[in-house]
């Protein structure tokens, strides 16, 4: 290990694999750090940055997206660069990485969906939510997917923030829709859509459901669709009471209990459509006569289990609900990158405080860290991962002082990525490519009235990409 890296004569340099919170997060900490020179270049699959800010958060969350201005911030600090279009793993392996900085940070999220492995989860018209909201933000892996929205009933299966987010989507006005950022596609489809009732299902009962307050309270503001909660759904078996009644009850858990109580106290208003929320119910079975007609639902039970935690389990009752599109809702998972360790079964890279170990042994990989999602499984809001971030480059830096990355001979050359992303993958996006798409989509969205038309094929973002930088200079 070279003494003398982390100075401006020898900075150490640090690749970032994913550009969302996380992967920003983890660069401002790194081009913060008073003890160390430090050089970021951070890696995205897409030419555009931001991760699920720009392709996950809602379109009517425009509040919610004005992190990137955190993020634009970190982007112009000095030793920063970025590049977008670089499938690393395809184009760019995780060994050619290590062979070109001191250490490489793991920040890529989680790309995929749970699956509930039930029968009839793959029928058309049963989709997973995480693909219905990359089709509705304009994701251009997603741009060209089908959603029949044509029936009367939705269900949601799941009681987190992404639930509330695409039982929202589908009951906002035309008017609400065309003032977002939502993908030019989507609108009609949306706007026109025949679902005139959403069901939302969860598994435990409304003190374990996930919402956090602001977004189970926006269910009761639509302007056009009314809220409905039975009142029985809010019957509170022992656990739940105990629970709710306990100190180990937090803040968020208390409110959302008074948010239902409320929503089911309401007389509806004669709204066009309306969003139900059903507890203590976990689908059993999907099925239809080549698309989906109904889910078989199972009725719950809580207990707890050995370890102490308030689990669901099926009572034999059964009821069904006839509808034409299922949205599964039950969460994000990660992938694992070849020449990475990777824990399948908690879907993560497995580490110790961010830095990567071996799956068999637990020893530490040298040079390899981990944040966000890929290093702690799809829990938090953004801002959590400020803080996970910080836990992890903490600990790269400790062992940049005593000594425990590795030093390869091409970390020295920062051209050197430069020359093999030009052979291997030469349509790669800079940053300055990043604002020429930026403004080309704020340009489009201008005449209308929106904030953006997003563009949703690669080649579109690459071309914009190529025109404003020629025109800068």
């Amino acid at each position: 290990m070279n003494d003398r890296l982390g100075t401006a004569e020898s900075p150490l340099r640090v690749a970032i694999v994913g550009s969302g919170p996380a992967g920003f997060y983890a660069a401002d900490h790194l081009l913060r750090t008073d003890q160390l020179s430090v050089e970021v270049d951070v890696f995205d699959r897409l030419p555009t940055p931001f991760g699920l800010v720009r392709a996950g958060v809602a379109p009517d969350h425009p509040k919610i997206k004005s992190v990137i201005r955190v993020y634009e911030k970190t982007a112009a600090r000095e030793g920063f660069r970025f590049f977008g279009n670089v499938q690393v793993g395809d184009q760019l392996s995780a060994a050619e990485l290590a062979e070109r900085y001191h250490a490489v940070v793991y920040a890529y999220g989680a790309a995929t969906d749970r699956h509930l492995g039930i029968p009839g989860e793959d029928l058309p018209g049963s989709h997973p939510a995480t693909a219905f909201v990359a089709w509705y933000n304009a994701h251009p892996e997603f741009a060209d997917a089908e959603f029949d929205l044509s029936c009367e009933r939705a269900v949601v299966i799941g009681n987190g923030n992404v639930a509330t987010d695409v039982a929202r989507m589908l009951a906002l006005t035309r008017g609400e829709l065309e003032v977002t950022d939502t993908a030019e596609h989507a609108i009609d489809p949306l706007a026109d859509c025949g679902v005139r009732e959403i069901v939302i299902l969860g598994r435990r009962g409304p003190v374990q459901a996930a919402f956090t307050n602001p977004e189970l309270r926006e269910l009761g503001e639509m302007k056009d669709a009314d809220v409905d909660v039975d009142p029985v759904e809010l019957e509170l078996d022992d656990l739940s009471r105990i629970h709710l009644d306990s100190e180990e009850a937090d803040i968020t858990t208390r409110k959302n209990v008074e948010i239902l109580t409320e929503f089911s106290g309401r007389r509806p208003e004669g709204k066009r459509k309306r969003i139900s929320l059903r507890f203590l119910r976990s689908p059993i079975e999907i099925t239809g006569n080549a698309r989906v007609e109904r889910v078989t639902v199972g009725r719950n039970e809580l207990y707890r289990d050995g370890s102490g935690a308030i689990r669901a389990r099926d009572t034999g009752e059964r009821e069904t609900i006839e509808c034409g599109l299922v949205l599964r809702s039950i969460g994000y998972a990660g992938l694992g990158l070849d020449g990475v360790p990777f824990d399948e079964r908690r879907a993560v890279i497995p580490n110790r405080g961010g830095r990567v170990t071996e799956l068999d042994d637990e020893r530490q990989v040298e040079g390899h860290y981990a944040v966000g999602w890929i290093k702690r499984g799809p829990s938090g809001v953004i801002g959590t991962n400020k803080k996970d971030a910080q836990e992890t480059v903490d600990n790269l830096i400790s062992d940049v002082e005593e000594g425990r990355v590795p030093s390869p001979g091409l970390a020295a050359d920062r051209s050197a990525i430069v020359e093999l992303l030009t052979e291997r993958a030469p349509d790669f996006v800079s940053y300055q490519g990043w604002e020429a798409i930026d403004r080309r989509e704020r340009e489009r969205g201008e005449p209308l009235g929106r904030p953006r038309v997003k563009l949703v094929s690669i080649d579109e973002m690459v071309e914009a990409a190529r025109a404003g930088a020629s025109v800068s200079g």
